[in-house]
């Protein structure tokens, strides 16, 4: 009788485990003194010595966690992550974003003209006939009375002023405020990181690993939830202002939803 295969996957994790809590065990540290020096939950860590990848979620957390334990306990990453076979890293796959036609674009950029143009003319051509009314009731300088008759071709009569024209100014008004506001969020990496955008829809806007240097930009009406894979090794800027990832992050995982707005709360 052939005997049965045993899983390829789980052969080769074997002993990360227990290399891990065996490590731990010698240093005498506990699960949750790990646990808090990861800031990970101690499920994560009694997760990882039991081997129980499929509660770890994707395989880019998993090798983020292992190198992490390996790292505090004084062990060498190279020969955990050979081991670590929980599946191919899949390569980025980039959701291609909703881009307006060049067309909607004139078209909403001639609309907003048309309305600077309305809001001038509605202030400007009220003004100008308030003022050319004003001029022509204006009764013109008399003479003095004492002076005789044929002195009076010597008086000059006093001119009006030339009526001024009120132009309002047909540039938009922009504040630091609304100029941050259309930046949005814009995310950059300084290593490899993974990456999952969803709309408030649900829809995936983008998923996949980003390589070092890598930059994304996003308006706040397109997010509606946000994952960020290594935290720490990523930048974010939101409304013109950088943003602490580590009140939104777990295991190096940051979780949070972005409001219509540009608040960002975090998330399970």
């Amino acid at each position: 009788m052939t005997a049965p295969q045993k899983d390829t996957t789980h052969h080769a994790l074997a002993g990360c485990g227990e290399r891990l809590r065996a490590a731990r065990e010698a240093a005498g540290l506990s699960v949750d003194d790990v646990a808090l020096r990861l800031h990970m939950p101690a499920r994560v860590v009694r997760s990882l010595e039991s081997e129980d990848w499929s509660r770890l979620g994707a395989p880019v957390f998993v090798r983020g966690q292992v190198r992490s334990y390996a790292r505090l306990l004084g062990l060498t990453t190279a020969p955990m992550m050979e081991a670590l076979n929980v599946g191919p890293v899949e390569p980025a796959r980039l959701v291609s974003r909703s881009h307006i036609p060049q067309t909607q674009w004139w078209a909403e950029q001639v609309g907003r003209r048309l309305i600077y143009i309305v809001l001038t003319l509605s202030l400007a051509v009220p003004a100008w006939i308030a003022t050319r009314e004003r001029l022509a009731a204006e009764p013109e300088p008399a003479a003095p009375l004492d002076l005789p008759a044929g002195a009076l071709g010597g008086v000059e009569s006093a001119k009006p002023a030339a009526p001024r024209t009120v132009v309002a100014s047909m540039a938009p008004m922009t504040s630091p405020a609304s100029a941050a506001a259309r930046e949005g969020l814009v995310i950059r990496t300084h290593a490899e990181s993974w990456l999952e955008v969803m709309s408030p829809a649900g829809e995936v806007v983008e998923k996949g690993l980003l390589p070092a240097g890598s930059e994304r930009r996003f308006a706040h009406a397109q997010v509606g939830r946000l994952t960020i894979g290594n935290a720490s090794a990523v930048e974010l800027r939101n409304l013109g202002r950088d943003v602490d990832l580590a009140p939104f992050a777990r295991a190096n995982v940051a979780r949070f939803a972005v409001s219509s707005g540009g608040s960002l709360v975090a998330s399970d």
